[in-house]
């Protein structure tokens, strides 16, 4: 009687003993652990814009939760933050090009959460139950602290193209995370050491694990969609919406660009618009001038919406007198002239738009210089009002997080919009997670999303999450759309993520009681 060779995770992987032995075999293979958990997060990066392809994020997870499987805590903290390091280095590699500094403080804080989780998440029979738990509680917090939160490359951004989009209108970002990661961990805990047979033939106890866990999945989509009411529908009204990308090389600063210049890129590409677009909108902070009303900017602008008899709305950048500060607008300009409604910008980008620590990163590098001054946040409600109806907005940042995109929608916005601008960037990362974004809030608040940049990616997104018309990065582009204006909220949109992170909690707590009742036993 011959017993099944060992899997090449948990040949690779089998440590503890190993380690304690402090021999070279030991070591060998606490180094293929260390390696073995970068690469199962850098899958996870890659199931995100650009790279991606989704199904990658559950086999990360997969090998991820098989890494931990077996070991002791230290082992664990040290492989989640591996994993970690191997997802979020890669996957927020664009926050270089905005802060030098930032960059590596951001992704070992994110790595440390995980870590954190990982030692905290119960072993044993209660497991795969715990570990998903406290990770999506990780993800939470990250989502919220420091600075406000940083919810970058988040793995409800990997999935809104799977069949796991399907629960953005439920729970938003943190219910999506929490799927995943638990459908990663199932797939993780099966016998994966059959394939090593010859033929890779499957036993009986793995093709029922997988069918179970499609069946799972394919039972609570179906429920989903059954079962929970959408909560939005149409107004009976569409409009016309054009959004303007003024075009122009990427890469670059507002302190080394000509304000100008972008305007008089924007204005070229409005020229080219014909009467009959209901509204109009401009990419985010086109415009910096001490005070708009009084701006050549505003005259010209005036003169737009008077000749296509459609307001405008436009991102202004405006000096807060007496202060070295500025403010990041959007503001309605309609067909008589006048200055209608206005958003200020909420949340703040970090190390962006403001810069945290400035006086002690600026004793480590003087690339904190590369943000002059900061930006004041606004305190009114995510909307304007126009003359075609009430428009929730969300200006660049502030689409990564749900609650501001709810915030607009939930007051009566009918339509969605993000005026954005990647132009200072590098690459298209940002950009394409931006796309992922947009379609992600479009879903949790069904609502159409209009998403304009001065140099890409520009594009309409439908409340089911599909992109229309995307531009090309540093495209000239004008695009035009009929989209329904809708009304009603969905059921993220009424009650958020705060029960859904209390639940992952109440679920963490109770797989760490049940694991040392079962251990007292």
């Amino acid at each position: 009687m011959t017993s099944d060779p060992p899997a090449p995770i948990e040949s690779a992987l089998a440590d503890s003993a190993a380690v304690k032995r402090n021999d070279g075999s030991g070591r060998r293979r606490s180094f293929s652990a260390g390696a073995a958990a970068l690469g199962s997060g850098a899958l996870v990066a890659f199931s995100m814009p650009p790279w991606g392809w989704w199904p990658l994020a559950f086999v990360g997870i997969a090998i991820y939760g098989r890494l931990t499987a077996k070991c002791d805590r230290r082992a664990r903290i040290a492989r989640a933050f591996l994993f970690a390091i191997g997802w979020f280095a890669p996957a927020t590699g664009w926050v270089w090009f905005l802060t030098a500094p930032g960059y590596p403080f951001v992704v070992l804080i994110f790595a440390s959460y995980h870590a954190v989780a990982a030692a905290v998440a119960p072993t044993g029979r209660w497991r795969w139950l715990g570990l998903p738990a406290a990770h999506t509680i990780a993800e939470a917090i990250r989502f919220c602290f420091p600075f406000g939160g940083i919810p970058l490359a988040s793995l409800a951004i990997s999935q809104v193209s799977g069949p796991f989009a399907a629960f953005a209108p439920i729970g938003g970002a943190i219910l999506m995370s929490w799927v995943t990661l638990q459908f990663g961990t199932m797939l993780g805990e099966l016998e994966w050491r059959h394939l090593t047979r010859p033929g890779f033939g499957l036993p009986t106890s793995w093709r029922t694990g997988v069918r179970s866990s499609l069946l799972m999945v394919a039972v609570l989509i179906v429920g989903v969609h059954v079962f929970v009411p959408d909560g939005t529908g149409p107004t009976g009204q569409s409009i016309d919406v054009a959004f303007v990308q003024g075009g122009g090389p990427q890469g670059t600063r507002a302190i080394n660009t000509s304000s100008r210049t972008v305007v008089e890129r924007h204005l070229a590409a409005t020229a080219t618009l014909q009467p009959g677009a209901d509204l109009v909108v401009w990419p985010e902070n086109v415009i910096d001038v001490d005070r708009f009303v009084e701006s050549v900017e505003r005259t010209e602008i005036a003169a737009e919406a008077a000749r296509l008899d459609a307001p405008f709305l436009v991102g202004v950048t405006e000096e807060v007198q007496d202060r070295n500060a500025f403010l990041n607008a959007q503001i309605a300009v309609l067909p008589d002239g006048s200055v209608g409604g206005r958003y200020d910008k909420v949340r703040r980008v970090p190390f962006g738009e403001y810069m945290p620590m400035r006086d002690v990163l600026r004793s480590i590098s003087s690339a904190v210089d590369q943000v002059p001054r900061d930006a004041v946040a606004g305190t009114d409600p995510a909307y304007i009002d126009t003359p075609i109806g009430r428009v929730a907005v969300v200006i660049s940042w502030e689409v990564f997080f749900g609650g501001r995109a709810r915030d607009g929608t939930s007051q009566g916005g009918q339509l969605l919009i993000n005026p954005t601008n990647g132009s200072s960037y590098t690459g298209t990362i940002l950009q394409t997670q931006q796309v992922a974004s947009s379609r992600l809030r479009a879903r949790e608040t069904g609502r159409w999303v209009v998403q304009v940049s001065p140099t890409g990616f520009s594009a309409f997104v439908s409340p089911q999450g599909v992109v229309h018309q995307r531009t090309a990065v540093s495209e000239q582009a004008v695009r035009q759309m009929t989209v329904e204006l809708r009304e009603g909220r969905t059921p993220y949109n009424r009650v958020g993520d705060i029960p859904w992170v209390v639940l992952a909690a109440v679920v963490l707590l109770a797989t760490i009681v049940l694991t040392r009742r079962t251990r007292q036993g």
